[in-house]
């Protein structure tokens, strides 16, 4: 079985837009650097946080081979290939251009509601598809379908390249079992900053992160804590985070943390159609939070 790599502090990555709606190519490279200078493990790239749905297939390849040349092989790189229709999933594996990536971030099914069965079959065959570590990505607020723990397990014992799950779905127990249950080899991702502390203390090897994009030395520095056993220390680390948590998603996202990398000076506030910026109100208690920077 591949081992993962996607362990410690990951980043959710934006797409920085200009006024104008176009890709902020300058602000993305800022980005990336800062991310590398500031205690990022690894980078997911061309997922949820990335706006990917409004990306065109053009801005996708320059948004990954900036990526690629940018980090320069110093972080290792999940990108986002999922989708609710399983065919086209397998052709987009087979097909696109996936050197320089060092796995992919898939997504359960959205809108067609499968079964535990389907879910299983889906991502067997996806998993097939390709020679890339695979990793999961469950989170029913979005798709409409949780993967339960069961299936999960399953798919770690049947499908050597399936290495982790991005878990989101909230549930600490559903957490729990797979960490029981799981091969050795299988990891258990944090996809909700919110529960990443408590997710760690359960086993858990890391987190998909979307705060990490505007406060990474401070959520990184919470994770290795933890991780080390100083639980006391990092938890007054993610206590401190909490309003911040609350703020992230009260409008949707990413518009909360584009919100605040906006204050930070690092990029516009502009999102694509059918999202839209946060509302002033929590622009201003963003702008009160993130006073404190610890």
């Amino acid at each position: 079985m591949a081992r993962n790599i996607f362990k410690g502090l990951g980043i959710a990555l934006v797409t920085p837009f200009k006024a104008d709606g176009d890709v902020d190519y300058d602000a993305l490279k800022r980005l990336l650097d800062y991310q590398i200078k500031n205690g990022a493990d690894f980078l997911c790239i061309l997922a949820t946080t990335g706006e990917t749905p409004t990306l065109t297939a053009d801005e996708k390849k320059r948004i990954k081979d900036l990526v690629i040349e940018r980090v320069g092989g110093k972080l290792p790189i999940l990108m986002g290939c999922g989708g609710n229709n399983t065919a086209a999933v397998v052709e987009e594996l087979k097909t696109g251009d996936f050197s320089g990536i060092d796995g992919v971030l898939s997504v359960c099914p959205f809108y067609n509601k499968p079964s535990q069965e389907g879910l299983y079959q889906h991502f067997k065959t996806i998993a097939a598809a390709t020679k890339l570590p695979v990793v999961l990505y469950n989170v029913p607020g979005r798709t409409g379908v949780n993967m339960t723990a069961q299936t999960t397990v399953r798919l770690a014992n049947d499908c050597p390249n399936i290495v982790a799950i991005k878990e989101a779905a909230g549930s600490l127990e559903q957490v729990d079992e797979i960490i029981k249950n799981k091969p050795a080899a299988f990891d258990v991702i944090s996809g909700d900053d919110a529960l990443t502390f408590p997710m760690v203390a359960c086993g858990a090897v890391g987190v998909i992160s979307v705060i990490g994009n505007a406060l990474p030395k401070e959520f990184s520095r919470m994770l290795r804590l933890e991780m080390k056993g100083e639980f006391e220390s990092a938890r007054k680390i993610h206590h401190k985070f909490t309003d911040l948590f609350n703020l992230l998603f009260v409008d949707g996202n990413p518009a909360g943390v584009k919100a605040m990398l906006h204050e930070m000076g690092m990029i516009e506030n502009v999102l694509r159609l059918p999202l839209v910026p946060t509302r002033l109100t929590t622009m201003q208690r963003i702008s009160e939070c993130l006073k404190f920077r610890m």
